[in-house]
């Protein structure tokens, strides 16, 4: 569909209904190409309590669309020689010198071999570091991830969750395989101990300042609060409801003062028009407006396929192989090899394209070979006992209508 013929009521009247039913509360989108932003859409509530409309400066919870970024600012250290993609990453932490991997992943914690080798940058950049999350497993390596306490809204310090992982079995040999996980948290805070300052802080001075995206960061300033998205879910019943702390605990409505924890994988929070900025990255050959991000041959890396065929085929999540067919996974981002299999709710486009989901219901797409960025922004906050019972699905359904929509 070109620009002519998209317009931002045919997004609308596609949302609206799915907001009347009262399966989402809300919804912002925007759609970039010819240089121009031809769509932008607005539906529902951003807050369920005070009934305020969701605007296109709405502030959302991005979740894993933070994994891109923090995976850039890696990038832009790599560009500037501050470290090599096979370096052992225990010359910055040395905590993780004596790695253990468990022989069954659903075995005793005591059952392991050590790792072969040290896990590497290359390794944290494609999910290839034999780290995981919690929520992917049952039993002891489960409850072992446990203790490193919230995802995002965490009371460790980060050199204290370091320690803390270091102690945990990789649940496969460096190297091996994707195993989705919180290699992108562990390479923020590498991040942060390279370039000497908090990960909030250098995410801010390389990326937020150049591009403009003011309203980008771990937390939102006392002065745009109002402009926040409310946590939302859903009860037992599927009824849209107000919520004070994300699935799992993982995030709270208002983050205690004094935290030092940034999640590079999963805690920023941000807006459309931010992460246009930011996306546009990817089809601009690693610049925007003039000011250079990334080298070319470096994005261009970034947005190819990292994972061997083998690799491909035998990563899992949540039961699916979301790289047997369609995609497959450079760093940071999904990235289209066979377009005509590829789940748009990854992302779509042509070969090359890239993309990634967020578990609160946002998404994006950009797509080098007609120079379109898609964005999708939701809070839509399900449990996974509920996903089990289909509750809190249609915004998945959405996504991939908006993705068709707007891709023509």
């Amino acid at each position: 569909m070109n620009s002519i013929t998209l317009s931002s009521d045919a997004v609308a009247a596609m949302l609206e209904p799915i907001v009347e039913s009262r399966a989402l509360a809300g919804a912002a989108t925007l759609v970039w190409r010819d240089g121009r932003i031809v769509a932008a859409t607005s539906v529902g509530r951003r807050d369920l309590q005070t009934g305020l409309p969701v605007e296109r400066d709405t502030i959302f919870r991005i979740a894993s669309l933070t994994k891109p970024v923090t995976t850039v600012a890696a990038l832009m250290l790599l560009d500037e020689g501050r470290f090599a993609l096979d370096d052992p990453i225990d010359r910055y932490a040395p905590e993780f010198s004596q790695m253990r991997v468990l022989r069954d992943v659903n075995g005793p914690l005591e059952e392991t071999d050590a790792a072969e080798r040290s896990i590497t940058f290359r390794d944290l950049l494609t999910h290839r570091s034999g780290l995981t999350y919690a929520v992917f497993h049952h039993g002891p390596i489960a409850a072992a991830y446990a203790t490193l306490g919230a995802t995002i809204d965490n009371t460790l310090s980060p050199s204290e969750w370091i320690a803390r992982l270091a102690t945990l079995p990789l649940i496969d040999q460096p190297g091996a395989g994707f195993h989705y996980g919180h290699s992108t948290d562990l390479l923020g805070f590498l991040i942060a101990r390279i370039d000497d300052a908090p990960l909030g802080d250098v995410l801010a001075r390389r990326i937020f300042g150049p591009l403009g995206m003011d309203d980008t960061g771990f937390t939102v300033p006392a002065e745009k609060r109002t402009r926040r998205a409310g946590l939302c879910g859903f009860d037992d019943e599927g009824h849209l409801v107000p919520l004070n702390k994300a699935p799992g605990g993982q995030a709270l409505a208002d983050r205690p003062g004094g935290m030092t924890f940034e999640s590079g994988g999963q805690g920023l929070w941000s807006t459309l028009d931010d992460y246009l900025a930011f996306a546009r990255i990817f089809v601009g050959r690693g610049a925007v407006e003039g000011i250079r991000i990334l080298r070319p041959e470096t994005l261009a890396m970034m947005a190819s396929n990292q994972l061997t065929a083998a690799q491909r085929a035998t990563a899992r999540m949540l039961g699916s192989r979301p790289f047997a067919v369609g995609h497959g996974y450079g760093m940071g981002v999904a990235v289209v090899m066979e377009p005509a299999q590829a789940d748009p709710l990854r992302c779509g486009g042509g070969v090359g394209a890239v993309g990634w989901p967020g578990a609160y219901g946002s998404w994006w797409q950009a797509d080098p070979n007609d120079g379109s960025v898609l964005i999708f922004m939701a809070h839509n906050m399900v449990e996974l006992a509920q996903m089990a019972k289909g509750i809190g699905l249609d915004v998945w359904s959405a996504i991939v209508t908006f993705q068709k929509l707007a891709s023509g």
